[in-house]
């Protein structure tokens, strides 16, 4: 690709599983060209839930617009070829445990010494510092101990904690903030000449996800957070199981429940629609169209009262009741025509076909060598100057090994030699 904003820039990706291959997706629809470093045997994620092997469906959507060389990185041969290639690149974007590269020989201080203009983002669990650092992360475990999970107060058939949702968006939010990141330091590199390292954890990109939740303020905090607080240490103390934990937390929604009649989901005759109401104006479009009315948007009503949150579960059971006459189409059409935000659900399965989704062109058609077509969600960022795209399939492991050393200037010789020695692949 030449014509994304990135074209030109060589980003040298040593990832896995989620937050830094999605950077590197980001980084390639820009026009980067992305070399994703992977052990001799391919990164484990390749062999989620796939039909082909070492080609799931969940890896190729998270490194498509890549090259793949594979390397065996134990070796001192393997070490010294990544030190050869370094200079060459603009970008190392790496999402190890922390005190892991190091080990490797690719962390940033050794790095910067063969290439100072070099740009370093890593991505860890919990920082680079700390007593955790060198904890291992994933998107589940971030949700748990940054308290996002117990915020949406999700539970399992048994009581016990539940993700907030299918999706890695942790992982994912993370990896947008390492390309924006990776995308600012070129931009100073450009004006500057200096490289620099750039750090990014999923612990703090959950806690940005709940920032009004974890931020600290004096006076909300003595009317809500305080006794919420005092009240969860009693409880846990006293050996509460986490549903009931999460109970008291969710006690305070009756304070803000009165705007949730109007945001939030419902079912119909045929399938659900969802309604997202966040203006008053927006709510009585909702009242007039159900020819339904109350009183929570007036200043004297208190939805903090005990005795409000029965009377707006009736409420919402009346509204229930109303949407039930007709399917979530013939609904959603009329709450759009007053301009109200509503949706009936779909499925994600669903969404390649959806015709707002083809008008747009959020879908991108590629081939891919092992599975053949595929339809992919395209990039995120479309620029009218420096067009992005989605540029080709996920690699076949260690597909690009030979040509990337060679455009690196190793001879054949030396790539026959690191093959035979079983240093990068025996066919490459």
């Amino acid at each position: 690709m030449t014509s994304g904003p990135l074209a030109g820039i060589r980003i040298l990706e040593f990832s896995q599983i989620v937050a830094g291959p999605f950077a590197g997706v980001a980084l390639s629809d820009f026009g980067a060209d992305v070399v994703k470093v992977e052990p001799l045997e391919g990164e484990s994620r390749r062999n989620s839930a796939a039909v082909v092997p070492n080609e799931g469906k969940y890896f190729q959507s998270l490194n498509r617009g890549k090259r793949s060389l594979t390397v065996d990185l134990s070796r001192p041969e393997g070490r010294a070829l990544i030190h050869r290639l370094v200079p060459l690149f603009d970008v190392v974007l790496i999402n190890y445990r922390a005190g892991v590269p190091a080990r490797m020989g690719i962390d940033y201080p050794s790095l910067r010494a063969l290439n100072p203009r070099l740009i370093y983002a890593s991505i860890t669990g919990f920082g680079e510092t700390g007593p955790y650092a060198t904890r291992a992360g994933s998107d589940i475990v971030a949700q748990a101990y940054s308290g996002l999970m117990a915020a949406e107060g999700k539970t399992d058939e048994h009581g016990a904690p539940a993700p907030i949702m299918s999706t890695t968006m942790i992982d994912r939010s993370s990896g947008l903030a390492a390309a924006m990141g990776i995308c600012a330091a070129l931009f100073h590199r450009e004006r500057t000449g200096e490289g620099q390292e750039l750090q990014v954890s999923l612990l703090q990109t959950a806690l940005e996800l709940q920032s009004d939740r974890v931020m600290r303020e004096p006076v909300h905090d003595v009317v809500l957070r305080d006794p919420l607080l005092d009240e969860l240490v009693a409880k846990r103390s006293a050996g509460a199981t986490y549903d009931e934990l999460v109970n008291i937390r969710k006690a305070q929604g009756p304070r803000f429940a009165s705007h949730r009649l109007y945001y939030g989901g419902y079912h119909t005759a045929r399938g659900a629609l969802v309604l997202g109401a966040l203006t008053r104006q927006n709510r009585d479009a909702i009242r007039a169209i159900l020819d339904f009315h109350d009183p929570t948007d007036d200043p004297a009503f208190d939805a903090a009262d005990p005795e409000s949150r029965a009377r707006i579960e009736g409420w919402r059971a009346e509204i229930q009741q109303r949407l039930l006459q007709r399917s979530a189409e013939e609904w959603v059409a009329r709450f759009l025509e007053a301009g109200v935000p509503a949706s009936v659900v779909q499925f994600a399965e669903e969404m390649a076909d959806d015709p707002q989704v083809e008008a747009t062109g959020m879908m991108a058609t590629l081939e891919h060598e092992a599975t053949g077509a595929q339809r992919v969600v395209g990039p995120l960022v479309r620029m009218s100057a420096t067009p992005t795209a989605a540029t080709r399939a996920a690699p076949r492991l260690g597909a690009h090994s030979r040509d990337i050393l060679l455009e690196a200037g190793f001879t054949p010789r030396e790539v026959d030699a690191l093959a035979a020695a079983s240093v990068i692949p025996a066919d490459a």
